[in-house]
């Protein structure tokens, strides 16, 4: 689960993270009350849970009263990214003097915690990174010895950072560790990590991933769900119990099965497609999930054509096939379907839909046909080859 700014900024404070004093606000009147709380100048900043704020016109400095009620009126609604803004988050500016950029984030690849540091922080790290891969200085963290100090100093000395905060800023990426820690976190990322005028070190800004595996640890992060931040398709999946993550491709993605809807993201990017979602429908899916997969996944507008991946192990292929019927007889559909059932009832499956003669459905017998055909539906062109 991603969490707001100003969020994330409240779980840092309770581990010790430094961070600007601020307030949320999700009217402009609130905005300015907060303003005039907090003392000018103010940073107003939209709460949304993507990247590209600043550039978008989504963080703006107020110096007076009306400023702050310009800036709340203009930002407020507004539309970053394809995500509309619900709250602003009202902050004392800071002096800046430099902008580091820090992270810990779970290695997957190591099956370690790693922790991340750059003197070249704020908008645009992510091009400098791929420019210069040594710009970001790394070091893995053993969860069974935790952060150490040298580490943090190590961390310093190799991303070039001003000697004299090589010390408090090993305190904070510490700090950043436990709460990393402490509250199941997958990612943290400050940026930028400044480094004021009096040459204190805050985190300026705070990108917070939790495993939402965990939250029955976590109630009070769990209550910190923002619906009006998500992403429209992952909270539609989220309130029919589907596993989805949007991606940026434009061929709908169904499967039972983790292991088995990650093998058609693979074997439909080998065909030369781009995925546009996981969806995982579970493995004892019935007709009303079917449904509701076929809603979420029509409801991203990118999608020009889906794959519907279904091996019959618990699931019953004939049930997928009556549910498939059922939601394009439900739904308004636009887009040509892929439809690949193997396993249980397999048959039988794809007998009904022969027989229901849908309209866009075609269907195919194996994963690599079914891929190739999905693409060719989707581009207009003609597929690559998928190995076999």
């Amino acid at each position: 689960m991603d969490l707001l700014e100003y969020q994330g900024k409240q779980l840092f404070r309770s581990h010790g993270v430094p961070t600007p004093d601020g307030r949320p606000a999700q009217t402009a009147e609130e905005a300015v009350e907060a303003a005039e709380d907090l003392g000018y100048p103010v940073v107003v900043k939209a709460q949304v849970l993507i990247g590209g704020r600043g550039k978008a016109g989504g963080i703006k400095v107020a110096n007076d009263r009306e400023e702050a009620r310009e800036h709340a009126d203009a930002i407020l609604g507004m539309d970053i990214r394809g995500l509309t803004v619900h709250e602003v988050y009202v902050e004392k500016a800071s002096e800046i003097a430099e902008e580091y950029y820090a992270a810990i984030l779970l290695d997957r690849g190591a099956k370690q915690p790693m922790a991340m540091l750059s003197r070249m922080g704020g908008m645009d790290v992510e091009e400098i990174a791929e420019r210069d891969p040594t710009a970001i200085a790394r070091v893995h963290v053993d969860p069974l010895v935790g952060f150490q100090d040298f580490m943090g100093r190590r961390l310093a000395f190799e991303a070039g950072i001003a000697a004299d905060v090589v010390r408090p800023v090993g305190a904070l990426l510490a700090r950043l560790y436990d709460t990393f820690v402490a509250e199941d976190a997958m990612l943290l990322e400050v940026n930028p990590l400044l480094v004021t005028e009096a040459r204190e070190v805050v985190a300026l800004d705070a990108k917070v991933t939790v495993d939402g595996n965990a939250l029955y640890r976590h109630p009070e992060t769990a209550a910190m769900r923002s619906s009006g931040g998500e992403d429209e398709q992952e909270q539609m999946a989220r309130e029919r119990g589907l596993t989805y993550v949007k991606l940026d491709g434009n061929v709908g993605i169904l499967g039972n099965g983790a292991g088995l809807v990650m093998s058609t993201l693979d074997v439909v990017a080998q065909a030369g497609g781009r995925p546009a979602n996981f969806l995982d429908a579970g493995g004892g899916s019935r007709a009303e999930a079917i449904v509701g997969a076929v809603e979420v996944i029509l409801s991203d507008p990118k999608v020009d054509a889906v794959l519907f991946n279904i091996f019959g192990g618990i699931t019953r292929c004939d049930e997928v096939a009556r549910g498939l019927c059922t939601a394009l007889g439900q739904i308004d559909v636009t887009v040509p379907f892929v439809v690949r059932l193997d396993g249980t009832n397999d048959e039988e499956g794809r007998q009904i839909l022969a027989e229901a003669n849908l309209d866009g459905v075609h269907i195919e017998k194996t994963m690599l046909g079914a891929a190739a055909k999905v693409v060719e539906l989707a581009t207009g062109g003609t597929p690559q080859e998928p190995a076999p």
